[in-house]
């Protein structure tokens, strides 16, 4: 098991540099952020200019790399892919597929991202998001890259409490694996999303080993007091969607995930890819050099249960 984290956190920060830090923080991997440079949404990166990354970007891209003993474990580009605009649907759904061209180009085999939601009940889309995924797995499939979908339930993002992406619990998982039945189609596990949630992350591994792409290292903390005070459909504190006023994404071992239990449970299954940090712990924001000690603290807490 390598590990590694997800550059979305650095958005400054040049690919090179990125991997040059990585490599001297003893990470063995990174999950490379592939956002379009001029986007709208925060909390986003965009290392390689991946709409217009060429054979010789790539190539010199997998020298950085190599001559760093890092990989990318898969490429990372979440957006809504049913968004209730066509226009914006459809920018999303171009932008996957250069994502998708890329991660061949620089030899990844992953590429993940939401499955997206529109303000209706999930079974009302259900079919939809299969059409359109049967297509994106298959364009993915022809290129030698796997698609994967992560479980944030994306809360109020397209509309105040609602999912803003329908593939959050084991109910939508089994469904849209029964409108995608492809090996091609699989997750990348996230077990912070489903503390919260009340889902037994543990079982949920075991259930979908098969379905398991690549994990994300991110920790949650239940706050009680926040919860007595908001209930469990208290609204999102400021802008920050890592902090729902009665939870709150933390740094692997700074919250309530039993990491040992959950690595030990990769390793029952058979899962032996990237554990990667997802850096959304709101005590290491505000510069680069607090993100990078959270990104250190992570590291330091998994690099003990997977030597």
């Amino acid at each position: 098991m390598q590990l590694g984290f997800l550059t979305a956190c650095l958005p400054q920060v040049p690919f090179e540099d990125v991997v040059r830090w990585a490599a001297a923080e003893g990470f063995d991997a990174i999950e490379l952020a592939a956002w379009p440079r001029k986007t709208r949404r925060k909390h986003v990166a965009g290392q390689l200019d991946v709409a217009n990354l060429t054979a010789d970007d790539a190539a010199r891209a997998r020298e950085v790399l190599a001559e760093n003993g890092i990989r990318i474990s898969a490429m990372a580009y979440y957006e809504n892919n049913l968004h209730p605009d066509a226009k914006r649907r459809g920018g999303y759904h171009a932008h996957l597929r250069k994502v998708i061209d890329a991660a061949a180009l620089l030899e990844v085999p992953l590429v993940g991202t939401f499955v997206g939601a529109r303000p209706v009940k999930p079974a009302q889309v259900m079919k939809e998001a299969g059409r359109l995924f049967r297509e994106l797995v298959s364009y993915a499939e022809g290129r030698g890259v796997k698609l994967m979908i992560e479980n944030c339930p994306m809360e109020n993002w397209v509309k105040f409490g609602l999912p803003g992406n329908y593939a959050y619990s084991p109910e939508l998982w089994d469904a849209l694996f029964n409108e995608v039945p492809s090996e091609h189609f699989g997750l990348n596990f996230d077990p912070s999303h489903l503390l919260w949630l009340g889902i037994d992350y543990l079982r949920a591994a075991r259930n979908y080993a098969g379905r398991i792409f690549h994990a994300h290292a991110k920790d949650a903390e239940i706050l009680l007091e926040g919860q007595y005070r908001h209930g469990v459909l208290g609204e999102q504190l400021g802008d920050n969607p890592w902090h729902s006023g009665w939870w709150r994404y933390r740094m692997p071992g700074s919250g309530q995930i039993n990491w040992s239990a959950f690595v030990a449970t990769l390793r029952e299954i058979g899962y032996d890819g990237a554990l990667s940090i997802e850096h959304e712990d709101p005590e290491y924001e505000g510069t680069e050099e607090r993100v990078k000690e959270g990104l250190r603290i992570g590291r330091r807490h998994l690099a003990r249960l997977v030597q």
